[in-house]
């Protein structure tokens, strides 16, 4: 493994700058470090979620997710460097098959909340599509694996949100004022 942190607190960032793995500097607005801030924000909300679930295999599941963005975080430090490979979206795929396979069919929108475990997976959920959408505006090669694993992970909080409900979701009344 690489470098170890003994040193937390460096200055190099007090000029709005911050470092990639290659050593190279970008400014921390910049759209690439904006996509590495907004991956790890959302492997943030995903412990937060995790934290909140009763399921033990939904929790193994997030834990797994959490070592994928962090791995994406990393390759997206390093310019020329993709990490995610069509295996960890298919096992996305095959994780939100098996959780949805005993849901009852959506019939109408829902709406995010109810409990702990339900609104932290739908703020994971929404924190992931802004992630996803902010590795299209980089319009790079190397973010393309990354886009669709976002794609599918959100996918995978939506209906692991149905499954946290436990059969209590709150269906989206349209109201009508006259």
């Amino acid at each position: 493994m690489g470098h170890r942190l003994s040193k937390i607190v460096t200055r190099t960032g007090d000029d709005g700058t911050t470092g990639l793995s290659d050593g190279s500097r970008l400014r921390k607005d910049d759209a690439l470090i904006e996509a590495i801030g907004t991956v790890d924000e959302l492997n943030s909300v995903i412990g937060f979620a995790e934290s909140q679930q009763s399921l033990a295999h939904v929790r193994a599941a997030l834990v797994l997710i959490q070592h994928d963005l962090f791995d994406l975080g990393g390759a997206l430090s390093l310019p020329g460097h993709a990490v995610l490979t069509e295996a960890h979206i298919e096992a996305l795929d095959a994780t939100v098959t098996e959780w949805n396979a005993n849901l009852p069919p959506l019939k109408e929108f829902i709406l995010p909340g109810g409990s702990p475990a339900v609104a932290a997976m739908h703020v994971a959920r929404t924190v992931c599509r802004r992630a996803e959408r902010r590795l299209l505006s980089l319009d790079d090669a190397r973010t393309a694996n990354g886009r669709v694993y976002l794609n599918r992970l959100s996918d995978l909080l939506f209906v692991g949100a149905r499954l946290a409900a436990e059969g209590q979701e709150r269906s989206w009344k349209p109201r009508r004022f006259s």
